[in-house]
């Protein structure tokens, strides 16, 4: 569509796997507000993204990134530079913890799990907008996926801690990318019923406390919700948000003590 929220914006999309990927429902609602979308995937998960991104309303290519990856980076960095000369918005949806770094397993995880879980989930962030930061023009939004990390969930452990430090990441590229006009923001989702997430040990009896405790009710079936506030960050309307932590979790994050029985 010519007209929307995000006419003319040329937003790069990480984190789609399938149609039950939260980076689906945001690129599928970017583009009907607008925008132009490349997505990224790699290895064996590439051809899934392939298939899943035939079912956006329109055609969009699917570019090789490793996160981890300073060669990927760069390639990337070349070959948007050459698609489009610039990026408006980026958004960064990659997490990855070993499995003994979840599952009720934090006080036996070796440091090399909780390293990856750090550099895949946390220092990504930071690698992919340096690695894009040439492309920046002001105005340009980096939104990133986030699990309210200020407490210390069931089974969640290392990849917990990835969180945190993925909130203090954010916060001092905000502070660094600010003064060239690039804003960096959080968004802070309710558990949602991924394919990622549903890799982690324990994953419904994390998920059965927002369906329980949530004020506006949760549902992990339904990662389409969080696709507008996302959007709201990466347009001009969040034109001075920066720094920012954005809750999409059905209120569950002001809730602080269990529900009482009726």
């Amino acid at each position: 569509m010519s007209g929307g929220l995000l006419a003319g914006k040329r937003l790069l999309i990480t984190g789609v796997i399938t149609k039950d990927s939260i980076a689906f429902h945001i690129a599928k609602a970017a583009q009907e507000q607008g925008a132009e979308v490349l997505l990224t995937s790699f290895g064996r998960v590439r051809r899934m993204t392939e298939r899943t991104a035939g079912r956006l309303p329109e055609p969009v290519d699917v570019l090789e990134l490793d996160v981890n990856s300073t060669e990927d980076l760069s390639n990337l960095a070349g070959e948007l530079k050459q698609r489009w000369g610039r990026v408006d918005g980026i958004l960064h949806a990659i997490a990855f913890a070993p499995p003994d770094a979840l599952g009720g397993q934090f006080l036996t995880t070796p440091a090399e799990s909780a390293a990856a879980a750090f550099q895949t989930s946390a220092f990504s962030l930071k690698a992919l907008a340096v690695a894009l930061q040439d492309l920046f023009e002001p105005g340009a939004s980096i939104v990133g996926m986030d699990f309210d990390a200020a407490k210390a969930w069931p089974i969640y452990d290392w990849m917990g801690v990835a969180k945190a430090a993925l909130e203090s990441v954010s916060r001092y590229l905000a502070r660094d990318l600010g003064p060239k006009g690039v804003r960096v923001n959080l968004v802070s989702a309710g558990p949602l019923g991924t394919v990622a997430a549903q890799g982690i040990p324990g994953f419904e009896q994390l998920a059965s406390l927002w369906q329980k405790q949530a004020p506006l009710g949760w549902d992990i079936d339904d990662p389409s919700v969080v696709a507008g506030p996302v959007l709201f960050l990466l347009s001009d309307l969040a034109r001075a948000v920066s720094g920012e932590i954005l809750h999409v979790d059905g209120g569950f994050h002001a809730v602080g003590a269990p529900a009482l029985p009726e």
